[in-house]
């Protein structure tokens, strides 16, 4: 039974799959109902991939606004719909072996299970269900007419900004952070890490690694059963 007190946050990216939210918009694009649309979205999106790379280390919230804008005219029916194949194709298959076990050790201590990630949350909510967490923060995306404006509603999750909804996560739930939980792949969550009282490296690249190695945080890999 879940302890009202306390939660575990995850990241979703590297942390309990493979892939990242470059590889669900490029299934948008290729996914766009015209061949002539296909090959044009497909293009756009292999030619745009330097330039994610790049504003992606420079600045993780200015990447968010460069990419979020390539949604922009799609229709929020059609994104729903996809977003159903994309669970299945592209998601599905490539949650690590050990994610749900992971997932299911923090249910048992009690935690609420609470997934935070950068991606649009129509992408991954079928994989919260997957996976049975209790609660979905992630990007929303701002439609009019029901058509995508690329733009997010605020706040952006990315970076520090994860650790400050968290924390209002928190707040509006009862929830104490110094007895909750949280899981990340990346160096640029470290917020989120840090912003809670047991944090743990999950797949970490080098540089979280470090940190968890300095501030002895547990190294976990999903990547295995």
């Amino acid at each position: 039974m879940a302890d009202p007190g306390k939660a575990a946050f995850f990241d979703i990216d590297g942390t309990l799959v493979r892939t990242n939210i470059v590889h669900a918009f490029a299934f948008y694009a290729m996914n766009q109902g015209t061949i002539l649309g296909t090959a044009w979205q497909t293009a756009r999106t292999l030619l745009s991939v330097p330039l994610f790379m790049a504003a992606d280390r420079v600045n993780r919230k200015a990447f968010n606004e460069l990419f979020y804008g390539y949604y922009r005219g799609q229709s929020e029916d059609r994104l729903e719909t996809l977003a159903a194949e994309l669970f299945e194709d592209v998601l599905r298959p490539a949650v690590h072996p050990g994610s749900r076990r992971l997932v299911d050790e923090a249910r048992r201590a009690g935690c609420r299970v609470v997934f935070v990630t950068g991606a649009l949350d129509f992408t991954v909510r079928r994989l919260a269900d997957h996976l049975g967490a209790d609660d979905l923060i992630a990007n929303r995306m701002r439609f009019v007419q029901g058509v995508a404006t690329g733009r997010v509603m605020p706040p952006i999750i990315e970076g520090a900004h994860k650790a400050l909804v968290i924390r209002d996560w928190c707040v509006r739930n009862g929830v104490a952070l110094e007895k909750s939980f949280a899981y990340s792949d990346s160096f640029s969550d470290y917020p989120m890490l840090a912003v809670v009282g047991h944090p743990a490296a999950v797949n970490p690249d080098a540089r979280l690694a470090r940190v968890a190695r300095a501030y002895e945080w547990p190294v976990l890999r999903t990547t295995e059963d």
